[in-house]
């Protein structure tokens, strides 16, 4: 039986991947839409809990990454949830400024498979130089 052990203290009772970390899924609270994927570690989950600002792990910048630090579109926490077995974590947020994707969008799942071609179907919401200012 591979189910989340609730006796367990609640960080030990999660399966952490052999580097640490747990997929998280970022969900508009209100709407219900998938806004976006990242991963957590320990530290960032407990940080997320403690500021109530989601906090994920960066795999590229190898550091720890709070969302909204440069576009200002901060994630405020509402809930988390976890499947199950405890593998992968559900963020209930409130998504500053309705925009939680670096290319402008509310979502970062705009691709939309038509046929055999990924199609961008939202729109840009802003423009990505207006937010990073590269």
């Amino acid at each position: 039986m591979s189910d989340l052990d609730p006796r367990l203290p609640w960080l030990e009772a999660l399966k952490w991947d052999d580097q640490g970390l747990l997929p998280a899924i970022a969900q508009d609270a209100v709407s219900g839409r998938v806004l976006m994927f990242a991963f957590m570690n320990r530290q960032s989950l407990q940080e997320t809990l403690n500021s109530g600002s989601a906090v994920y792990w960066s795999r590229s910048r190898h550091r720890l990454w709070r969302k909204g630090e440069e576009s200002g579109h901060r994630q405020r926490l509402r809930s988390i949830r976890t499947d199950c077995d405890g593998d992968v974590l559900l963020l209930a947020i409130d998504q500053d400024g309705g925009i939680a994707c670096h290319s402008g969008r509310q979502s970062c799942f705009f691709y939309q498979l038509q046929g055999h071609l990924w199609v961008a179907v939202d729109p840009v919401l802003k423009d990505p130089e207006e937010i990073y200012g590269k």
